[in-house]
């Protein structure tokens, strides 16, 4: 608007320099020109008003559409960083885990390689011969047999060449097999070797253990009357005959019974 107002006011100078009728002429022309002028104008002022209010709501739009998609790519780069920064830790942590297993495997296969080279060394080297281990001769040993041991005792009281000899011999069956089926019988030698060496209170005793720890055995009838006997080479034939008269009753068929029946006469 300011230029139009210039170039009318340029327009009057100039029409003062101009003759009157050229001059009136030219600025009524002049005149409906700017008129003209002022109408395009203003007619493209109120179109380009228009114009402009939908290229600036265009442009709102396409404004608010890239803040959104902006803001969308931010998101999206703010989720590839965070996913970078993953997989970056996690690249570091599988580097890590690669540099101890490869540390790991240096160390093993420096253990082989020294392993190895012992081995080689070993294999160089001719083996030492070893001695062939002297097995030294050991005399075999006779095992004796209970019944053996206990044969050999019975017989020097038998014989009466060690009473003493064959009783000890017994006593040691006995420690050695306490649960065999001689034992009853060693203990009643035992007795029998107490007698013949005159230690009557001492054969009394034994045959006494006898006759209460093995009361149902055989050997019990010949406790009986040994043990009467030994009373009666005291002098207590009191005691002898009371032994006697329960080796009857105890074992009236044994032929230790007879024999008692003949002493009790």
């Amino acid at each position: 608007m300011k230029r139009l107002l210039g170039f009318a006011c340029l327009l009057l100078l100039l029409a003062g320099c101009l003759p009157p009728a050229q001059s009136q002429i030219k600025v009524e022309n002049d005149l409906e020109e700017m008129k003209r002028h002022l109408a395009r104008l203003e007619q493209g002022s109120n179109d380009g008003g228009s114009q402009a209010r939908r290229q600036l709501e265009n442009l709102g739009r396409q404004v608010a559409e890239l803040q959104s998609s902006l803001d969308t790519l931010r998101v999206e780069f703010q989720s590839i960083n965070g996913r970078l920064d993953d997989l970056g830790r996690s690249n570091q942590q599988a580097a890590a885990d690669m540099a101890l297993v490869r540390d790991d495997l240096g160390m093993q296969i420096s253990v082989l390689a020294e392993r190895l080279a012992k081995t080689e060394g070993k294999i160089a080297q001719p083996p030492t011969p070893v001695p062939a281990p002297v097995t030294p001769v050991t005399k075999p040993v006779v095992k004796t047999s209970a019944e053996q041991v206990y044969q050999q005792a019975l017989e020097k009281i038998l014989t009466g060449s060690d009473f003493a000899g064959g009783r000890a011999a017994l006593k040691e069956f006995l420690k050695d097999y306490p649960q065999h089926e001689l034992a009853v019988n060693a203990h009643y030698w035992i007795g029998e070797a107490f007698y013949g060496e005159k230690k009557y209170e001492n054969a009394i005793l034994k045959f006494q253990e006898v006759i209460q720890k093995y009361s149902d055995h055989p050997k019990a009838a010949s406790a009986l009357l040994k043990q009467g006997k030994a009373f009666a080479a005291l002098g207590d034939t009191s005691n002898a005959e009371t032994t006697w008269k329960q080796l009857l009753k105890t074992f009236p068929l044994s032929p230790e019974a007879k024999k008692a029946k003949q002493l009790l006469k």
